[in-house]
């Protein structure tokens, strides 16, 4: 009996020891905090990694951002350039211009058709940079093959002049040339027994003399070496109606155009 009050008393002894042990170490009481520290420390890099990997495309999208707005504005400026130079060129008031042509032409109701070598010009009023208004005048002159007749004329000089006026329109248009068409009506002049030493057109199977209308429809093509001065081509369709019947005619113009004028 007495052995177990002195064993129980020794016991107590030992846990009031512990307990004063315990008390005057900290670090053993704070050991759970520093491993829960430790443990959310081990938690936070997939946060950062996730954060980096959320910033990595927006970064991408700025890098690829920078090159696509700088082709963006150097193709702006230069649609403002071809703006200014289609402008530049096209925006004048009028324009004149002087030419020469060739054209196949009938002369008669059953001889081939003659060579006709030709000056040309006119004058065209714009109302816009594509729509204007063109009058002008031209001449023809050829010698027709008339074949062996009761004559010695074989090669008589016959003329055609004519006024015409109408609409042009540029339904294509680049800084250095653009592309056009054209439709004209007038009136037309034909000599063709002026030589013919008093035989007469009708005795040599030409057109007799007369005045007749005058169509005509081209396609226009023009080069421009500066703003103001061009050089142009015309292939063309000239129509008219001698000896009360329709010729139907094709060739070409070509020669110099100056413009003017500030719309």
């Amino acid at each position: 009996m007495f052995l177990f009050r002195r064993l129980a008393l020794l016991l107590a002894l030992c846990l009031a020891a512990a307990n004063v042990l315990l008390a005057q170490n900290p670090s053993f009481n704070q050991a759970p905090d520093s491993l829960l520290a430790e443990s959310s420390s081990l938690s936070s890099p997939p946060d950062l990694e996730d954060q980096a990997q959320a910033q990595t495309p927006s970064a991408a999208a700025g890098q690829n951002q920078g090159p696509v707005s700088v082709q963006s504005r150097i193709r702006v400026r230069r649609e403002q350039r071809r703006a200014q130079a289609i402008h530049d060129a096209y925006s004048h008031l009028y324009e004149t211009y002087v030419g020469m042509g060739y054209l196949r032409f009938p002369p008669g109701p059953h001889l081939q058709k003659v060579t006709y070598y030709s000056w040309d010009a006119e004058f065209t009023r714009f109302y816009s940079e594509r729509l204007g208004v063109t009058v002008g005048g031209r001449g023809y002159y050829g010698s027709p093959f008339t074949y062996v007749n009761f004559s010695s004329i074989t090669r008589p000089a016959v003329s055609t002049y004519m006024v015409m006026g109408g609409p042009v329109y540029r339904f294509y248009l680049q800084p250095k040339y653009s592309i056009s068409g054209r439709v004209m009506g007038g009136w037309a002049l034909g000599n063709f027994s002026g030589d013919t030493n008093g035989f007469g057109a009708k005795n040599l199977g030409l057109w007799p003399d007369g005045n007749t209308y005058a169509l005509n429809g081209g396609l226009i093509g023009e080069y421009n070496i500066s703003p103001g001065f061009s050089l142009r081509l015309n292939g063309e369709y000239v129509g008219t109606g001698f000896g009360s019947t329709h010729q139907s005619s094709f060739g070409f113009t070509t020669g110099f155009l100056y413009r003017f004028g500030k719309q």
